[in-house]
């Protein structure tokens, strides 16, 4: 492995000079320090050219400096701004002999994470296999990891980074400490369009870049006819795990939003497949307005319809030529149940199957639009090539150019492109609540714990919150249908705040729902926020999250199967009194305790957290609007 040369080395330090990330002379490298402690060692950069040598003996021709200081207003997320501080360089190199091609390298360093790409000049076609970039981890780190699979949908596991299997791929993000403990950080990635997706596996120089293959060339990752702008690869840091999640770091790197997206409406969903079974209910007229009724009733704004309703439509995963998406079942009419929905003031999602949308996607979306549709559910795309990444901003754009609103099943993750649409409002690519549903599975307190410190660093994160048949972790009953939780109903309340998600589902059937122990919050939670903290908790042990939504704050509390009294400090909030509504774990694990009481920012509130529990809290200020 190569070392850096210190005289030599091009540095690039955040604004509050406690990050920095430095390059080697010949682009061959680099190395992360923050707050004087190395967190990345001497790591590789560089990339790996198809049909043509790798660049070799690049020499440093020009430097660009820029530095960005501005506020981005977001629409419908975890915070109303973004705060876009940074330290910037683009470092030009070009072969000392033979073609004396250039490379760039884009560096910027914020007081919260680096981060890099690669370009090459515009009007020059690139043909690419694969990166160079790797992670070479000072002190051999525990790090909290997840296995790769196509649909993102496994657990967290901390293993030793020594410990990885070479054999496997690790998805994004890779949390890990600091040798000293006092730096956290994520390795994450943002803005892939036109690029291709990415997992890490383990080698002999530490995490590397592994680039997935083109469906039509396996043997290579990323065909551009006119130049190369890759990915950023990021390290996100903070001083502790959870303080990871306020930051806007991957939405800053992407591209910004452009145009009006007032128009995009957070809110919550009644959804009709969760509590049913996997293969579906027959649609019928009288199933969907009873779901329309109970949203209507509870003040959400949505319903979705989920697999089932097309016409020829075949159970789950299945994309059957005969199914025909711009046309419902034959005891369906969209078009009343639509005008049926509007007048009680629900909007009406559809789920699809991506490989119908594909082919005829203006013809679906403005059937859609025609029909009074609010957005689609698009699912099972399970790819992370580059081409299926411009499905995704296909899809995005054409669902904005609609004023449809887009969720994204079998999904890879976000890598910022919700910023760009906002009205890509939530996507999936997280192992969540459905799987409360099958026996192979167990989503646990702990895994529910793990998944804020992890998936949800990456952005909106459509868990699919909501079951209310709760069981402590011991005594769950799994069914398929009508299925059950493994955690305490002020968890299943709590996950409404502390998992970002401007489209929120709201999982069970309405019978769940009828006179249930703390319903009355789930009617009352916002999906999007103006502001997030993370208050306490570690990821082996519990996540406290405080959202504010105009002038009240909301509090969730998850905890894993140990249970533990926890001291919420109030000091997040402004100075003044405020009054306090409280749902915390009651007498079973199916039942919640209200209670009202008054305190400050001065204060700490006692909750006390069953094993796989939970609490829930609002806190509004005294003279302020209820």
């Amino acid at each position: 492995m190569f070392e850096l040369i210190a005289a030599a080395q091009i540095a690039v330090s955040s604004p509050d000079g406690s990050l920095e990330i430095r390059i080697a002379p010949d682009a061959s490298g680099y190395i992360v320090s923050r707050k004087q402690e190395e967190i990345v060692s001497t790591s590789a950069l560089g990339l790996q050219m198809a049909g043509a040598p790798d660049f070799t003996d690049l020499q440093l021709v020009k430097v660009k400096k820029v530095d960005g200081n501005r506020t981005y207003r977001l629409t419908a997320t975890k915070s109303a701004t973004a705060k876009d501080h940074y330290r910037s360089q683009v470092l030009t190199f070009r072969e000392a002999s033979g073609q004396r091609r250039e490379l760039s390298i884009e560096v910027r360093a914020y007081d919260n994470g680096v981060a890099w790409r690669y370009l090459t000049p515009a009007g020059q076609p690139v043909t690419l296999v694969d990166e160079k970039t790797s992670f070479r981890l000072a002190g051999d780190p525990t790090c909290f990891v997840s296995e790769y699979k196509t649909s993102h949908e496994d657990y967290w596991n901390p293993i030793k980074v020594s410990q990885l299997d070479p054999s496997k791929l690790y998805d994004y993000p890779v949390l890990c400490a600091s040798p000293s403990g006092r730096s956290h950080y994520a390795i994450v990635q943002s803005d892939i369009s036109g690029y291709a997706g990415s997992a890490v596996k383990s080698g002999s120089d530490g995490l590397q870049v592994d680039l997935f293959r083109r469906p039509d060339r396996k043997e290579v990752s990323v065909i551009s006819e006119n130049g190369l702008r890759s990915g950023w690869r990021v390290i996100m840091t903070a001083d502790r795990a959870g303080d990871l999640i306020e930051s806007p770091l991957i939405g800053n790197l992407a591209v910004q939003a452009k145009g009006d997206f007032t128009w995009v409406k957070p809110g919550k969903a009644a959804w009709d497949w969760w509590s049913g079974p996997t293969a579906g209910d027959k649609p019928s007229m009288e199933r969907y307005k009873r779901f329309i009724d109970f949203a209507a009733e509870s003040g959400f704004p949505y319903f979705l319809i989920d697999a089932g309703w097309p016409l020829n439509a075949t159970p789950c995963c299945d994309a059957d030529p005969k199914t025909d998406i711009t046309r419902a079942d034959p005891s369906i009419d969209m078009p009343a149940l639509v005008d049926y929905a509007g007048k009680k003031g629900v909007g009406l999602l559809l789920w699809a199957h991506w490989k119908h949308v594909d082919p005829r996607m203006d013809e679906v979306l403005d059937t859609y639009q025609r029909w009074g549709i609010k957005g689609i559910k698009v699912d099972f795309m399970e790819r992370d090539d580059q081409e299926m990444v411009r499905f995704y901003d296909r899809l995005a754009a054409a669902t904005a150019k609609r004023h449809l609103l887009l969720d994204m099943h079998g999904a890879y993750p976000p890598m910022g492109l919700s910023r760009t649409y906002p009205n890509y409002i939530t996507q999936e690519g997280v192992m969540g609540a459905e799987y409360n549903k099958f026996d192979w599975a167990q989503i646990t307190p702990s895994h529910n714990v793990k998944l804020a410190y992890t998936r949800m660093l990456l952005g909106p994160m459509d868990y699919t919150p909501g079951g209310f048949r709760n069981y402590y972790p011991e005594a769950y009953v799994q069914s398929e249908i009508m299925p059950s939780t493994r955690y305490t109903r002020g968890q299943a309340l709590a996950q409404f705040v502390v998992y970002e998600s401007p489209l929120q589902m709201v999982a069970d059937d309405p019978v769940a729902y009828k006179d249930a122990s703390g319903f009355d919050f789930v009617k009352d939670v916002p999906t999007a926020w103006d502001e997030t903290r993370f208050v306490d908790g570690t990821p082996d042990s519990h996540v406290i999250v405080a959202r504010r939504s105009g002038d009240r704050w909301y509090v969730g509390a998850m905890n894993n199967e140990q249970a533990r009294t926890v001291d919420i400090p109030l000091n997040f909030l402004a100075p003044g009194q405020y009054d306090v509504v409280m749902w915390q774990d009651g007498a079973t694990a199916n039942d919640v305790e209200r209670k009202t009481l008054t305190a400050s920012d001065r204060d700490k509130l006692k909750v006390a957290m069953a094993r796989g529990g939970g609490a829930a809290i609002v806190l509004i200020k005294r003279g302020a609007s209820h």
